[in-house]
């Protein structure tokens, strides 16, 4: 099987601005948008008129959503689920308006974030809410992607192998951020990852870190072991999107921001990865 790596971007890292954002996505050639935020507002609370205008504007720059970037389970796990299901609800409501079926989640904060080392004693719980979470995504015809990330349950290669297979849906499937793991000390991530989850990845967050001290560079320049992941992937066949989350010039809690030059250098240094390891980016249809 030949694998496909579509390329897209949070266009929140660019500018507050959609079209600023879908301008400069134009202009680097990646046609798919992670949208995740606009206008000073998350996807999630943006309004029917807000989504109208998204349409109008990724239809005019020929850009489709790849993927939304909500942040859902990005809740404390003591909070009632329902909460969490209001906000799902809410988001298929905006994938069907802005054409995409791809939701970006999380796994829930524990109540105490200033350690990790007792996570593993809410892996049954987290499991539990996500296979909720899950069931209605099969309901509605979406495919959520779990996303590691720092002080949520699934931080860690481990937890997130045990969390997604236990579920074992197609609905629910893996979204790697090397970056990610490096921040929360994973070492030699891809090499010990890969055969721990590579067969549970249904999207990729290229972001790189270095072990050290945790700080964000380009792909390739850290210790997330991009090329070997991207190795992996086409090996496999990979069906999908690399989406640039580069985190360039501020790595916050709940976004992050590189500007249109740091969203060059990162879309210049993830090609250059890809052209190293065989990878062949594939257009989107609307190109």
């Amino acid at each position: 099987m030949t694998a496909t790596f579509k390329l897209s971007a949070f266009g929140d890292e660019i500018a507050p601005d959609l079209e600023e954002q879908l301008t400069t996505l134009n202009a680097l050639g990646v046609g798919g948008l992670d949208l995740r935020g606009a206008w000073g507002k998350n996807v999630l609370r943006m309004d029917d008129e807000d989504l109208a205008q998204v349409v109008k504007l990724c239809n005019a720059h020929h850009i489709q959503v790849a993927c939304l970037g909500s942040p859902i389970g990005k809740s404390p796990i003591t909070e009632p689920i329902e909460y969490e299901i209001g906000n799902l609800t809410r988001i298929f409501h905006v994938g069907e308006i802005v054409g995409c079926r791809r939701v970006r989640l999380f796994s829930f904060y524990p109540p105490d974030t200033s350690t990790n080392a007792h996570y593993d004693d809410y892996v049954e719980e987290a499991t539990a809410r996500l296979a909720k979470l899950t069931e209605m995504a099969e309901r509605e015809g979406f495919t959520l992607l779990l996303e590691n990330e720092k002080g949520i349950v699934t931080d860690t290669l481990a937890r997130c192998e045990a969390v997604v297979k236990a579920i074992n849906r197609p609905a629910l499937r893996f979204l790697w951020d090397s970056a990610n793991f490096v921040q929360v000390g994973e070492e030699r991530v891809v090499e010990r990852g890969w055969p721990m989850v590579g067969e549970l990845i249904g999207y990729v967050h290229v972001k790189d870190a270095v072990l050290s001290d945790g700080h964000v560079v380009p792909a390739g320049e850290g210790d997330g072991q991009l090329p070997q992941l991207l190795a992996h992937l086409k090996e496999a066949g990979y069906q999908g999107v690399l989406a640039l989350e580069p985190h360039l010039k501020i790595a916050g809690h709940s976004s992050g921001f590189s500007g249109a030059e740091g969203m060059k250098i990162a879309v210049t240094a993830l090609r250059q990865v890809m052209a190293e390891t065989g990878c062949t980016e594939t257009k989107w249809s609307t190109d």
